[in-house]
């Protein structure tokens, strides 16, 4: 049976994350199943945090002005996210699986982590300023409910959340 890789994303996975995800297991052959969140449950405070802790001041203020998405939008969006996603692996070389998940992950997670032989999670998101200073992010949550080795890297970089 062959290894999976979990891949929890909050948006479209560009090169640079395949590259540094596939770099961690060079020579090995894995499987990758991709889980993007249909976003439907913004919070308006803490994505203005975290666009202002950015200098984005433009994202913040497009925030202020916009509302939640609507549901369909919100799984419109993630579909094309994750279907972006799966091609990306595809252009790497590599084969991968996916599904479109609720606004919360953790309980799709906690089903694939018990549902298949998955080796570790890896956590792909943009920085989140309230969240990842008090670990209410996914990857801190993953790790202290799962006890399956989790990595956070933010998307676009190499940089470790």
């Amino acid at each position: 049976m062959t290894d999976t890789i979990l891949v929890l994303t909050e948006d479209t996975l560009a090169p640079v994350d395949i590259e540094h995800l596939l770099s961690l297991h060079e020579g090995e052959t894995l499987a990758y199943h991709v889980l993007v969140p249909a976003d439907t449950e913004r919070n308006l405070l803490l994505s203005l945090i975290d666009h202002l802790s950015l200098g984005e001041l433009r994202d913040a203020w497009a925030d202020v002005l916009g509302r939640e998405p609507e549901p369909r939008d919100a799984r419109a969006d993630a579909e094309q996210q994750l279907s972006s996603s799966l091609e990306a692996f595809r252009a790497a070389g590599r084969q991968a699986t996916g599904e479109v998940v609720a606004d919360d992950p953790l309980p799709a997670l906690r089903a694939a982590v018990a549902d298949n032989d998955i080796r570790e999670i890896a956590v792909i998101t943009y920085p989140h300023a309230v969240e990842d200073t008090f670990h209410l992010d996914w990857a801190s949550r993953a790790r202290d409910e799962l006890h399956v080795p989790v990595l956070h890297l933010y998307s676009g970089t190499s940089s470790l959340g």
